[in-house]
């Protein structure tokens, strides 16, 4: 049985996530911090990477379940299901640059 093409990637993420788990702790140590401190941090990293691992599992055997098995499947798939247009009330993104959807005071004085 060989591995799904992600597993690779997704084993090394984990792992230096685990490292990271280790190494954080040391490193808070080293600059003086407290112990409990450091384990508490240690506890924190290593929930929150098995957590990750759990998803990111969790969505490979969700992609690997859905995807089709030949590229024109999936242009087939394409064909017979658009995308979805966006819910009623929403507008598509219009408008250049970073002012996009926002509110504007009037001219360029500072608000007071």
């Amino acid at each position: 049985m060989t591995a799904p093409p992600g597993d690779d990637r997704t084993t090394e993420l984990i792992r230096w996530a685990a490292f990271s788990c280790v190494l954080v702790p040391i490193v808070l140590l080293w600059y003086g911090s407290s112990l409990a401190g450091a384990t508490g941090t240690a506890l924190g990293l290593a929930a929150v990477t098995a957590v990750c691992r759990l998803l990111l599992r969790r969505s490979e055997r969700g992609a690997a379940r859905t995807a089709p098995e030949h590229p024109q499947d999936r242009a087939h798939h394409q064909e017979h299901h658009p995308a979805p247009a966006p819910p009623p009330g929403h507008r598509a993104r219009g408008g250049t640059g970073a002012h996009r959807g926002t509110r504007h005071t009037g001219g360029s004085t500072p608000v007071g």
